[in-house]
């Protein structure tokens, strides 16, 4: 006798029970199942497995597919956007559910919906229209970085982007290790400062960027950064660079993203003292 947990789990966790039909199981044997508590029907016709991830079970109840930074976040890209709301792709013609929890955001773009979480490349596309440059830029070179993306997905992303935005995708690169990174550099770039990103200095050691000839930038957004040994080691760092005629400048996540103004001025400042800057 089939089971409709273990048949669910094999589909993926979610599945319609039209589908689960042609598979073998009838009506009674779902609502028996469902009773039981080994399944759970999300909404009129749609059952999923209690292994089923909660940001997937969220957009399935609120009527669609989970996207965007939501989606990111499920298949491991970095993303700019906190954890606490659930991006959904409903159809264009679609509607939306009322669900316990909602902190949901509808996305009612064009194309066909799949059922669960979108791929890297369609969330991509979604954040951009969702979140504008920065974070797509960022979250985009995340998904270079973990080879998330292949040539192909990477030019019809690029294809989908309105012309004014594609200069994005030519700048991005796989070499970026956080989200941080990317935006530093994005936001420099605009302001017309080329870096060389993970650049490797004798008796340093790799660092974040280069800029100019002497000015090294580090950002970091690990929690326990601050940390006695890894305080100590970026000392050491910065000593030996100082020695070699190098200024390194340091920045934190908060710093980055809610201080921007006065990340701003020291770089620039830095390389006017080291005359790289007019």
């Amino acid at each position: 006798m089939l089971d409709p947990r273990i048949t669910l789990d094999r589909l993926g966790g979610l599945a319609r029970g039209t589908h689960l039909q042609l598979h073998g199981l009838d009506r009674p044997s779902l609502s028996k199942a469902v009773r039981a508590g080994r399944i759970e029907r999300i909404r009129p016709g749609l059952f999923a497995s209690p292994t089923l991830p909660e940001p997937i079970r969220r957009a399935a109840a609120h009527g669609g597919a989970l996207t965007c930074s939501a989606a990111l976040r499920h298949h491991g890209v970095w993303v700019l956007a906190g954890a606490d709301l659930m991006h959904v792709w409903i159809a264009r013609r679609g509607r939306t559910y009322a669900h316990d929890g909602c902190r949901c955001r509808s996305h009612f773009f064009r194309g066909a919906v799949p059922l669960g979480v979108v791929d890297v490349e369609t969330a991509l596309i979604h954040l951009y229209r969702c979140e504008g440059e920065e974070s797509f830029f960022a979250s985009l070179e995340s998904a270079l970085h973990q080879r998330a993306l292949t040539r192909a997905a990477r030019l019809r992303i690029r294809s989908a982007l309105p012309a004014s935005a594609r200069w994005l995708c030519d700048l991005a690169h796989p070499d970026s290790e956080s989200g941080l990174e990317s935006i530093l550099r994005v936001r420099l770039h605009v302001l017309g400062i080329a870096l060389t990103a993970q650049a490797t200095i004798d008796g340093v050691g790799r660092v974040d960027f280069v800029v100019g000839g002497r000015l090294i930038l580090e950002v970091d957004g690990r929690v326990n950064h601050a940390g006695h040994d890894r305080r100590h080691k970026d000392l050491v760092r910065d000593a030996r660079a100082s020695a070699q005629g190098y200024e390194t400048l340091r920045f934190d996540y908060a710093q980055v993203i809610h201080d921007w103004p006065s990340v701003q001025a020291a770089i620039l400042a830095a390389l006017r003292r080291a005359g790289d800057l007019g």
